[in-house]
């Protein structure tokens, strides 16, 4: 047997597999009252099987809204976290406990009491991006849909900003407000390089560039179009331009694909993958509502104090 005859038979097999588990998460579903929530960056095969995709500020929506009695958050644990902490009377399941946030890990309860008591003026506003912990520490929670709202609705001159530094600098662009600024910064989006835009706008002339503010400053500037990855989605959707050089996580293309599928959508980078959103997969999410196990738990103390974060965020109009 040739190499592309094993090949073809391993991808069939993958397919059937597939197709098994698909119908098994349709019988789950109904029997645990279930809905599964999945960001942009998850896997192809886990969008196909979502109720409901988004980005962190839509799903935070969803699980807050959601008639089900359990959701299975297809994210990273921040997200699931924040699921939990606007349903507590949920079950919140996530396929993989190992999908972390190397940016959400930055920044740390002690690290913002400490800035706090220097800066006693300040509001504190964090990225959703962030631990229930750190939530808690919180005045007011964003997304990048909603930061520059977010920042210029709360009542102080001075705001401490954390977890991420590139979207603090985009948003401080729009807002009057002196903002405090944490180091921290999403590892994949940081990853991309003027070098690399420049290289992409060489060999495609007639595509937008289009990118997310958690890009680094200089890539941000060179933008055609930013926004949070549900504004690309509609941006690229909505644009006369057939083109594009996209300036997030890989993810997105699933969806930008499914809207636009006679456009064509070109990563900036080949390291634009966020591994944590690539851990779970179909199996996971199969297991989980079988065995109804990793599930989220909050500590009632800190999940009351990181509810008012949230839900002030949910509020801005």
């Amino acid at each position: 047997m040739g190499t592309s005859t094993m090949e073809a038979l391993a991808l069939e097999r993958r397919a059937e597999q597939n197709r098994e588990w698909r119908e098994r998460l349709a019988q789950l579903k109904k029997e645990r009252n279930a809905i599964i929530l999945a960001h942009y960056y998850q896997r192809d095969e886990i969008q196909e099987v979502a109720d409901f995709r988004g980005d962190s500020f839509l799903l935070a929506q969803k699980a807050a809204s959601t008639d089900a009695d359990v959701i299975v958050f297809c994210g990273v644990h921040f997200m699931a976290e924040s699921a939990k902490i606007l349903a507590p009377d949920k079950i919140v399941l996530i396929p993989d406990e190992r999908a972390g946030c190397p940016m959400a890990d930055m920044v740390n309860p002690a690290g913002l009491r400490e800035l706090k008591k220097k800066h006693p003026n300040a509001r504190v506003v964090t990225y959703i991006n962030s631990s229930a912990e750190v939530k808690a520490e919180t005045d007011i929670c964003c997304t990048s849909s909603n930061a520059v709202k977010v920042v210029n609705s709360v009542d102080s001159d001075e705001v401490i900003w954390c977890p991420d530094k590139n979207l603090g600098h985009y948003v401080s662009q729009f807002t009057d407000k002196k903002m405090i600024i944490w180091e921290g910064y999403c590892n994949t989006h940081d990853m991309l390089t003027v070098k690399d835009v420049v290289e992409m706008k060489q060999r495609y002339p007639n595509a937008q560039f289009v990118a997310h503010p958690e890009c680094r400053p200089e890539v941000v500037a060179m933008a055609d179009f930013v926004g949070s990855t549900t504004a690309i989605i509609k941006y690229c959707r909505e644009s006369d331009c057939q083109e594009f050089i996209v300036g997030t996580e890989d993810g997105t293309g699933y969806q930008l694909r499914l809207d636009s599928p006679h456009k064509t959508f070109h990563f900036a980078s080949k390291y634009l993958v966020c591994p944590n959103m690539k851990v779970n997969n179909l199996k996971k999410v199969v297991r989980a509502l079988e065995t109804m196990q990793p599930q989220i738990h909050v500590r009632p103390e800190v999940a009351e104090k990181a509810r008012l974060a949230l839900e002030r965020m949910l509020q801005v109009k």
